[in-house]
Parts: structure tokens; C-alpha cells; sequence
């Protein structure tokens, strides 16, 4: 009796090659996961950090009644394509100071002082910065120090 009758695989043929057992596939997860750290270190150490930072102020409150002295106002209107009107009448960049000039002389004739005299702007919110500051600067070229900005408030 010889070893290939006592052997179990012995039947089989000889091979050098793989067997014809099937192996299962296997994802090795340890080159992903390195890859994915490296990834990680880069978008840390490329990214900037900002800081936006704000001013925690609280505005005061007056309990006083409004003001009794009535101002008289000027409304200069800016459209969105930077023209002017001035209380309702449009009017023409160049002669905007002339008029602004001739409003605040009749109301320091009519009342003796131009200091109640309160010009507002309307502008558009799409409205160029040019045009904006032309009705600044008519508006100081007329010695009319009292200038408030209109806003409406979002509903």
C-alpha cells in the first residue's frame, strides 16, 4: 500500500497551479481610509478661517415727546436710472443745486432761518452711488446741513 491509496486528495490530479477552490472577494478598507485622512489634512490646512466680527451694541432709549418745532422738508427723489426729482418735480442733474439753492432761500425768507429746512432722499435701492452723492452735494452746496437718508422697513 502506497501513500496515494491512503490520502484523501491523493484521487485528484497533480497541479501546480491555484485549486479550484474559489476564494471571496475581500475590500481592504485601510489604503481608502488613508487616502481619505490625507484628503481631510489637505482641506484643513488650504481652507482659511474668517472671523466676522460685529459690535454688541445696545441703542439708547428717551422717554421725551416728539419735537414741536415742525421742519420744513425737501424731498429729492433718485430713480434707478439716476434721475432726480425734487418734491415731485423732476429735475435735471446740472440744475439741481440752483433749485436747492432757491428752496432754501425762500424758506429763510419765509421763516427767517434755513435751520428747520430737512432735506430727505429717496433713493432707489438700485440707484447708482453717483447719483446719490450729486444729491449730497447739491444739498451742501445750498447750506443744507440737516440730510436724512428714507428707508422702508421690510414686511
Amino acid at each position: 500500500m502506497s501513500w496515494l491509496d491512503t490520502h484523501p486528495k491523493a484521487g485528484k490530479r497533480f497541479s501546480l497551479g491555484a485549486g479550484s477552490v474559489s476564494a471571496e472577494p475581500e475590500i481592504n478598507l485601510i489604503p481608502f481610509i488613508d487616502v481619505l485622512l490625507v484628503v481631510l489634512i489637505f482641506l484643513m490646512i488650504s481652507t482659511t478661517f474668517t472671523r466676522y466680527q460685529e459690535l454688541a451694541i445696545t441703542l439708547p432709549t428717551a422717554n421725551g415727546s416728539e419735537s414741536q418745532a415742525e421742519n420744513k422738508q425737501i424731498h429729492i427723489a433718485v430713480s434707478r436710472d439716476g434721475r432726480f426729482a425734487i418734491n415731485g418735480k423732476v429735475t435735471d442733474r446740472s440744475q439741481l443745486s440752483s433749485a436747492l439753492m432757491q428752496l432754501s432761500n425762500e424758506s429763510s425768507s419765509n421763516k427767517g432761518a434755513a435751520n428747520n429746512l430737512q432735506v430727505n432722499i429717496d433713493a432707489d435701492a438700485r440707484a447708482p452711488h453717483q447719483a446719490v452723492m450729486s444729491a449730497l452735494e447739491a444739498a451742501r452746496d445750498a447750506d443744507l446741513a440737516n440730510i436724512v437718508f428714507s428707508s422702508q422697513t421690510k414686511k
